[in-house]
């Protein structure tokens, strides 16, 4: 039972980890899944505009829009995806990226209240609870 226990918790830290890294490398140079090659980091595109600027809702939305497109701002999430998405991959310095990557999750979370299919709860914050557990157990 503890290998198969092991097993999965590994799977669920890579994956997250790959999540995060992905994000970054998608971002980054455009690969066309979540970002077009004309608006990637490398080719002059803001890698949080689209996002805080269409996307947020709810009570901070007006917070968030005002932060979109931002160079620290951008420079921050980039630096923030590849450094959680590095720790879950390589387990290495766990509690710090889980921490980041928890941190990064709940502030998508805020920007995006209320979720749409369920009135408290969405992936986000699934995610980072898996994260900070992921972390605590390092």
């Amino acid at each position: 039972m503890k290998l198969r226990s092991s097993f999965f918790l590994t799977a669920t830290r890579l994956s997250l980890g790959f999540v995060f890294l992905w994000a970054f490398l998608d971002k980054t140079f455009g690969f066309g899944f979540a970002t077009q090659p004309e608006s990637s980091w490398i080719s002059g595109g803001s890698p949080t505009y689209g996002f805080l600027s269409n996307a947020v809702q709810g009570p901070f939305a007006d917070f968030f829009q005002g932060l979109a497109g931002l160079p620290w701002v951008d420079w921050l999430f980039m630096i923030g995806l590849l450094g959680v998405g590095i720790t879950f991959i390589v387990n290495r310095y766990l509690r710090f990226g889980a921490l980041v990557g928890a941190l990064m999750l709940v502030l998508m979370y805020l920007a995006l209240l209320w979720p749409e299919n369920n009135p408290l709860v969405d992936d986000h914050l699934v995610y980072a609870f898996m994260m900070l557990y992921i972390g605590l157990r390092s």
